[in-house]
């Protein structure tokens, strides 16, 4: 690499590791107002909440990471516009379209590591605070107390009332049906301990529907034990406690495979997945729009049209992509489609002008 293409790439990452700081430092000085509400309670201290404070960043550079890092090429390319450094770097040969390679790069290295980061670290980190602040509060119910669910498995529906920690269900029903969409055999249990194959159940009632006959027969049998496979497991049921966008990349598409098995909607995490798979190319359109503005004003962008510009800049670009989710969703648009075309769209006019830049 040479020198200058070194300095363009330090003066990146410098404005975008201060973007991260600030952003970091205003996020968590409002989450830790909203904790000093608990501190007190059982053993939830203010060094827990900070703690806890603390190991929600990770999650936090992850979900903005889009806008901090626009923000930080908009701030570096900006302040190098300012101070004329742009303007020699033209004069000595470089060219518009060649400057804006190494701002894309640069950004585009990155996202895909705050990416690789997020995956593999940040829901470790955020389960573990979760567990920590609820264990401070004395309240263990934060895992204790999930809600019920219904889920298909294959022919069979599956009711469970109460959900203790995703290992230990209380109050299930198990409705078996054949290929013609008919009752054949009903399950009641008081419990069941789940072992991400199979559901082990206790203090069963086992009704069983015969309609070979004219009169349908319903027999009743009590076992102590009773043993069920399922295709789900685990993360499947954890994931249905939260919103698609609190989901791991690999547990959405697990989630999209096993609803599609059972023939299923899954247009909503099929959404979330594709926002997030095209999230580095929608970065890319949105730093090549800001180069064009970049390098048509390169004497009048102050700091705070520079802050400005990149904000409204993230923020349409995020309700534009909320909007094709939604309209995908709601007239049945395929989610990539609608995921990539904004994206593709700028990207195509901002290339094309720039170069047109580029020559005159």
């Amino acid at each position: 690499m040479k020198i200058r293409d070194r300095y363009i790439a330090k003066t990146l990452l410098t404005y975008t590791l201060v973007v991260l700081l600030v952003w970091l430092s205003i996020y968590s000085f409002f989450n830790f107002l909203a904790e000093l509400n608990s501190v007190g309670e059982e053993n939830y201290t203010i060094l827990e909440a900070f703690k806890y404070v603390v190991l929600q960043m990770p999650e936090v550079a992850y979900d903005q990471a889009a806008p901090i890092i626009l923000l930080g090429c908009v701030l570096g390319m900006g302040h190098l516009a300012t101070t004329g450094q742009l303007l020699i770097f033209r004069v000595a040969g470089f060219s518009i379209l060649k400057i804006t390679w190494i701002t894309v790069k640069n950004a585009f290295f990155f996202i895909i590591a705050l990416i690789i980061f997020g995956e593999l670290l940040v829901p470790i980190l955020t389960k573990y605070s979760e567990s920590a602040r609820s264990n401070a509060l004395g309240n263990q119910s934060l895992s204790l107390s999930q809600n019920g669910f219904w889920i298909r498995d294959g022919n069979n529906f599956i009711n469970v009332e109460n959900n203790v920690d995703g290992q230990i269900f209380t109050e299930i029903t198990v409705i078996e049906t054949n290929s013609s969409n008919e009752i054949e055999r009903l399950i009641k249990s008081k419990n069941a301990k789940f072992d991400g194959n199979s559901l082990d159940m206790s203090s069963n009632e086992i009704f069983t529907i015969n309609t070979s006959g004219n009169i349908d027969n319903i027999s009743l049998k009590e076992r102590n034990s009773y043993n069920k496979t399922v295709s789900f497991d685990r993360d499947l049921v954890d994931s249905l406690e939260k919103e698609p966008g609190d989901l791991t990349t690999w547990t959405i598409i697990k989630q999209i495979q096993f609803l599609s098995d059972n023939k299923l909607r899954s247009g909503v995490y099929e959404v979330e997945l594709y926002k997030r798979l095209v999230r580095p190319f929608t970065l890319i359109a949105m730093i090549l729009m800001a180069m064009l503005f970049i390098f048509g004003s390169t004497r009048d962008a102050t700091l705070g049209r520079k802050i400005f510009f990149g904000v409204a800049l993230g923020l349409s670009f995020e309700l534009i992509s909320r909007i094709g989710g939604a309209l995908a969703l709601s007239f049945n648009f395929s989610p990539l489609f609608s995921s990539i075309l904004p994206a593709v769209t700028i990207m195509l006019i901002s290339i094309t002008l720039l170069i047109q830049k580029s020559i005159s």
